[in-house]
């Protein structure tokens, strides 16, 4: 007698799927999608259910494919329309994700904030932004933890109000356009002065001014609340205003310093002073001529001064190669734990019992 082998020829199991989890009345019921559909859908980007859900069917276990009860939908649902309750699972639900796809996402979030981050803020010492690396790392400095939950933007704004209390950070400045009546500029004025905002310009257009000027971002609510009681216009500029364009490396520096004036010339006046049939040289050319001008006035060549090594550097070359140089770059690191510059020597010496600590700590038993 031949044996007969039965085998599930009708059985789907789903595996490789994305699990919308909900749960009422103390009951459990889930749906199968298709991976990276749900977060399209919520985001009305995709329209068609069909290519949402691999099966318009409620499940109490996914996985093991068993289906809800119909009693348990009408208990829960009020219904017992599966498309009806899929619609409200996909809306309402939580999604299942894996490990690797939870950390990738908590990943993306966390450079998304470090990026917001870095938009609105500068360095008060140097006038420039941070870069996005130096972001992140003063964010796990802090011991930051991103929330799945919330916004990136309400995020970014908790993460500079609690970097401002250990590190040198500032908000950058909003820029506006303010037009109010004529007679109502000495109150606005009054405020703008309180809030230790800084008027770009002002032109008259009639019986009204325009006044262009720079705040902080904490009394926009206040200045918008204010124009409007005096029947006037706001207008953003800009969300935030950064240093624009290249500058001088003395800019860097906290003491001020006097700039050659053939250095300050714009570029038309430096041009003019041409013979011409002459034309303009490489970059490098132009700049080499400035720094022979310079130092034939001055009599001897500039020094620039580094604030964060506190130690003079040559010319404007050698200030920029300090900048790449481990020297700089460990008194930088000193500067964020608050601690004080050391000199070339000292932090040669510095390193050197750094590397012999780790290389102990690597070959201890």
């Amino acid at each position: 007698m031949s044996k007969t082998l039965v085998q599930p020829i009708g059985q789907k199991r789903l595996t490789n799927v994305a699990v919308v989890r909900l749960k009422k009345l103390g009951i459990r019921f889930e749906i199968a999608c298709y991976k990276n559909k749900v977060l399209s859908w919520r985001s009305s980007v995709e329209k068609d259910l069909d290519e949402v859900l691999q099966s318009q069917t409620v499940y109490s276990n996914v996985s093991k494919g068993v289906l809800a009860k119909s009693k348990d939908l009408l208990a829960a649902f009020g219904t017992d329309d599966h498309t009806k309750i899929c619609l409200e699972i996909l809306d309402k639900g939580e999604l299942q994700v894996a490990g690797k796809e939870r950390e990738s996402q908590l990943s993306s979030q966390f450079r998304d904030i470090a990026t917001i981050v870095m938009q609105k803020t500068f360095n008060p010492e140097t006038q420039r932004p941070y870069t996005i690396s130096m972001i992140e790392r003063l964010m796990h400095e802090i011991h930051f933890a991103v929330d799945p939950h919330s916004s990136s933007k309400k995020q970014a704004l908790e993460v500079i109000h609690e970097l401002q209390k250990h590190f040198p950070i500032k908000r950058s400045p909003m820029r506006l356009r303010l037009t109010v009546p004529e007679q109502e500029f000495s109150s606005i004025s009054e405020k703008l002065n309180t809030w230790n905002a800084s008027i770009v310009s002002k032109d008259e257009s009639g019986n009204h001014l325009s006044i262009m000027c720079e705040m902080d971002p904490c009394f926009f609510r206040e200045c918008d609340a204010l124009v409007r009681n005096v029947q006037g216009r706001l207008e953003i500029l800009a969300a935030s205003v950064h240093v624009e364009g290249d500058t001088q490396m003395d800019h860097y520096d906290d003491h001020e310093q006097d700039i050659a004036p053939s250095l300050l010339l714009p570029n038309e006046t430096r041009g003019s002073t041409l013979l011409p049939n002459e034309t303009r040289g490489s970059t490098a050319e132009t700049s080499e001529k400035q720094a022979t001008r310079s130092g034939n006035a001055d009599g001897e060549i500039k020094q620039n001064k580094c604030s964060t090594c506190n130690a003079l550097v040559g010319d404007a070359k050698q200030y920029r190669d300090h900048f790449k140089s481990d020297w700089h770059k460990h008194n930088l690191r000193r500067k964020t734990h608050q601690l004080p510059p050391l000199t070339a020597e000292e932090c040669l010496a510095d390193i050197d019992v750094s590397d012999s600590k780790l290389d102990l700590k690597e070959y201890s038993f």
